[in-house]
């Protein structure tokens, strides 16, 4: 099989080229990636050539939010047929370490990752993934939304981090994909309220048509007191002012993560609350969860997407959210069905 792919080469140098085909491990399947959702890493790393310590040093494929169908599978492969559509999740961990032991692998020390240095991901025609990471879609979920499942399990891994529940009332700051689909995991969760903020008007403008009980520019009039703020925007204010809003003996789940290594938070307001603060670091054992949610209709992928693209197209992508701002969600449509 030929395979082509989004190679990143350096800062601003993206080349979609002839790629070296996969060949599938024992228990690897050969998927043909159908749709690829560009990330904020992604665009980072074109943009930056780095995210912290990850450091592009050679050409690497970019790409991690994916879906395709089974073309091939190992020899020892039996889990899924050819012919079936999968979302990927796209980071494999090594399955002995501790964390891995004990369910926490997106913790392991060891994970091979998609499109973070040196793991190549997912923008490509062909690629080979370990068969158990290769999750089964039904037929109503689009090759997009399939492809969503992805950013879709950090919300839910945010909300299960929050303790979401019925009646709680949740605070997300960042209005980008991620902390929409953590708005739409905690309504189908059963919050009571679900307020979203940003102080971005096409931002707020997105996410308002997700039908939230508040869309809020900004949290300098905001006088509520939430039980649960998700951060999605590592922005140090944000952080410091969410925190602030919360409960007494509310709950703060830090997603977004910001350029410093280092923030200060509200220490006084952490210990006379008795508020807890938790971090959280991509997912795990989701997808099932993530692919009922979707399907039922209870979280829309669909209407997150604002451009598709062909794969030849790739750097125009990655480019969208300086030259489209109003665009929510790009999607690289890399084969067609």
């Amino acid at each position: 099989m030929e395979n082509i792919a989004a190679v990143l080469h350096g800062v601003g140098d993206v080349r979609v080229q002839p790629f070296r085909a996969p060949v599938p491990g024992p228990h690897e399947v050969v998927v043909e990636i159908r749709s690829v959702g560009i990330c904020g890493s992604d665009v980072h790393y074109f943009e930056h050539g780095r995210i912290g310590d990850f450091v592009v040093r050679d050409p690497m494929v970019l790409g991690h939010e994916a879906s395709g169908v089974v073309v091939a599978r190992g020899a020892s492969a039996r889990r899924l047929a050819v012919g079936t559509r999968v979302a990927l999740e796209p980071g494999v961990p090594c399955g002995q370490c501790r964390e891995c032991r004990h369910g926490r692998y997106n913790l392991c020390p060891d994970v091979r990752f998609f499109a973070t240095p040196p793991i190549d991901g997912a923008l490509a025609r062909y690629v080979a993934i370990n068969e158990q990471f290769a999750h089964p879609v039904p037929p109503s979920l689009s090759d997009d939304a399939a492809a969503l499942i992805e950013p879709l399990s950090v919300g839910v891994w945010a909300n299960r981090k929050a303790g979401t529940g019925v009646g709680t009332r949740v605070l997300v700051t960042g209005a980008g994909p991620i902390g929409v689909l953590a708005a739409q995991v905690a309504r189908a969760a059963g919050a009571g309220w679900v307020g979203i903020v940003d102080i971005n008007p096409d931002r707020l403008a997105a996410a308002a048509r997700f039908g939230f009980d508040e869309v809020l520019s900004g949290l300098g009039s905001y006088d509520g007191e939430p039980d649960i703020l998700i951060e999605c925007t590592g922005a140090p204010s944000a952080v410091r002012d969410g925190i602030r809003a919360l409960r007494p003996a509310g709950t703060a789940v830090l997603v977004g993560l910001g350029p410093s290594a280092d923030l200060a938070l509200p220490v006084s307001v952490i210990q006379t609350r008795e508020l807890w603060v938790t971090g959280t670091f991509r997912y795990a054992n989701t997808y099932p969860a993530a692919i009922e949610l979707a399907a039922s209709g209870r979280v829309r992928l669909d209407d997150l997407v604002g451009a598709r693209l062909p794969l030849d197209e790739a750097e125009r992508a990655l480019r969208m959210g300086h030259t489209d701002p109003a665009v929510l969600k790009t999607i690289v449509a890399v084969s067609a069905a």
